[in-house]
């Protein structure tokens, strides 16, 4: 039996939309009209899951996915016939674990995991792709059960938004710039643009991440934006 194999760290990737003021949200829901194409990429940005050209090898049978982490109220957000996220495994941040009611399961990979922190998230998944790594010794129906997380994606809110801020394994923000001015009572706490800690990436960067092209885009009269900045190597908070 060959020795446990430790699973490459995690990185984190927060994914937002916000105003020119920072505004995120409104009442515990988006303060914008609802926009079909901002919706389509954040799905579509947040189920694919890159091609492996680092370690094909690692593949080896196992489902990977990417994750979604999210506080309760995010959860709550999210009408019930969509939750859990499909396609992507779900992590509740609640401060009350124990108190989080039993969710209807879609299947093996949706979820939800529930714990205290955004840190215990990140422990959780870092322990979940190493069971993966290890299970590669076993036979073909083993390894299919032991899905491997490839993304990280923080999709709010605020509260969660700083906790992972915070953390070293934080590399990424995706920003859609919503160009309009909404009223909204909760915001992001970074200007990117103005913190020395970020550098906006090249449209090719965030393409070449998404998977996406991009541009910006009109509807319902808002005009938007998309976005991608990364942390300056050496800084950190």
């Amino acid at each position: 039996m060959s020795p446990p194999s430790s699973a490459p760290p995690l990185s984190l990737t927060l994914i937002l939309a916000a105003t020119p003021s920072l505004g995120i949200g409104k009442a515990g829901t988006l303060p914008w009209p609802q926009l079909r194409k901002e919706m389509g990429y954040f799905k579509r940005v947040t189920m694919r899951v890159p091609p492996r050209t680092d370690a094909p090898e690692r593949e080896n049978g196992r489902k990977r996915v990417n994750t979604v982490v999210m506080g309760r109220k995010t959860w709550d957000s999210i009408p019930e016939r969509f939750r859990p996220l499909e396609g992507r495994l779900n992590v509740v941040v609640t401060r009350k674990p124990e108190a989080f009611p039993s969710a209807k399961k879609k299947g093996a990979v949706e979820g939800p995991i529930v714990v205290g922190s955004v840190t215990e998230a990140v422990e959780r998944l870092q322990a979940l792709n190493a069971q993966a790594v290890n299970a590669d010794g076993e036979g073909e129906e083993d390894r299919q059960g032991q899905p491997e997380v490839e993304r990280v994606f923080v999709i709010g809110g605020a509260t969660i938004y700083d906790a992972a801020l915070k953390l070293s394994q934080t590399d990424r923000v995706l920003l859609t710039k919503i160009e309009n001015e909404f009223e909204c009572d909760t915001f992001f706490s970074v200007e990117l643009d103005k913190d020395e800690t970020w550098k906006r990436s090249s449209r090719e960067g965030l393409e070449e991440f998404t998977g996406e092209k991009v541009e910006a885009v009109e509807e319902k009269g808002v005009r938007f934006e998309f976005g991608m900045y990364e942390r300056v190597k050496g800084k950190g908070r």
